[in-house]
């Protein structure tokens, strides 16, 4: 197979070389609400580690979603209120600031030595960055500089990385798919990832409650700007109707971005007080990842997300679409 990505391949293994001379104790943490990107990621740079003579866990401030508990296998792998850091250095995956990972971490490790991500919105946080804003997933980076380096790769290394490049891709429907997307997913499957296992955990076992949220959040929709934005919105009194939790959530602004004729679509959810925003868009031009910045947010010019603390639907909707109203009168469509 054809080295992936050559640059990046050399300085993770310069990286990994300089990390072994400070400290063999690394921990590998992702960012809060995890997805299939953030664990996937986090257990295959763990089991990597693990591999090459590091004592490495995963840890996370928020517990394992329950669809995505199947990828762990033997992977030691922590809350973060669990765990008694004992000296370890910090390698964080798949978020692009790294307030993401939360508070907690942050106290815990003040400093990141390695950052290791696929958001252009990326801020360059740690001693050492391995950034690659075209890459379909986080998962993609890791596992192109591991076939590269001819690190080993397990079939439970194999799976969580394919189950974060099939996450982020929207199931391969995204445009950050590539060719090399599918190179590196064909590698991965002859190492033992089984897609039709990964679909079944993934998208086969909802619970009544998320079936239930979706109702009620399709009930919400607004369409607006002729029909190329649509909004739809998630109190906390919907996740106590639905008897939902935040987890089942995920995915859930797909459903607007699926509609026709829609160019971006957008779910908040209001929760204790604040407002978490999530953006997603057909097409790379509108960049909703700027849109998301405006708010202190970030994320891919095609999928962004946004917190605003002391806030609320009614108040913040107006203000985001006028800053997507901007961004549609830029490229000449509003």
């Amino acid at each position: 197979m054809e080295i992936l990505y050559k640059e990046e391949s050399k300085r993770f293994e310069k990286v990994l070389k300089m990390l072994k001379e400070k400290s063999k104790k690394v921990s590998v943490i992702g960012h809060v609400r995890p997805d299939g990107d953030c664990i996937g990621s986090t257990v295959a740079t763990v089991r990597i580690l693990r591999s090459l003579g590091f004592d490495a866990v995963g840890i996370n401030n928020d517990k394992i979603p329950e669809n995505l508990k199947f990828l762990i296998g033997d992977t030691p792998f922590y809350l973060a209120s669990e765990f008694n850091k004992e000296e370890h250095l910090c390698i964080t995956v798949d978020s692009a600031d790294y307030k993401r990972v939360g508070a907690l971490m942050n106290d815990t490790f003040p400093k990141v030595y390695l950052n290791i991500d696929h958001h252009i919105s990326n801020k360059a946080y740690a001693n050492n960055n391995i950034v690659i804003g075209n890459a379909s997933a986080t998962a993609e980076i890791l596992a192109g500089m591991a076939l590269d380096l001819g690190y080993s790769i397990d079939p439970i290394t194999a799976q969580a990385l394919y189950v974060g490049i099939a996450t982020d891709t929207g199931q391969f429907r995204f445009p950050s798919t590539t060719k090399n997307t599918f190179k590196i997913v064909e590698a991965l499957i002859n190492l033992g990832a089984e897609p039709s296992e990964a679909a079944n955990a993934l998208y086969e076992n909802e619970s009544f409650a998320r079936i239930k949220l979706i109702q009620l959040f399709l009930a919400t929709l607004e369409m607006h700007f002729d029909g190329k934005i649509c909004c739809g919105y998630l109190s906390d009194s919907i996740y106590y109707s639905a008897n939902a939790t935040m987890d089942d959530a995920d995915g859930l602004v797909d459903y607007p971005r699926s509609i026709k004729g829609v160019e971006i679509a957008v779910l908040l959810e209001e929760r204790n007080g604040s407002i978490k925003g999530s953006l997603r868009a057909k097409d790379p031009k509108f960049r909703v990842d700027q849109i998301a910045q405006v708010f202190g947010g970030g994320g891919h010019a095609c999928a962004a997300g946004l917190n605003v603390a002391d806030s609320n639907i009614e108040s913040f909707k107006p203000l985001l679409l006028s800053k997507i109203k901007e961004q549609l009168g830029a490229l000449g469509l509003a």
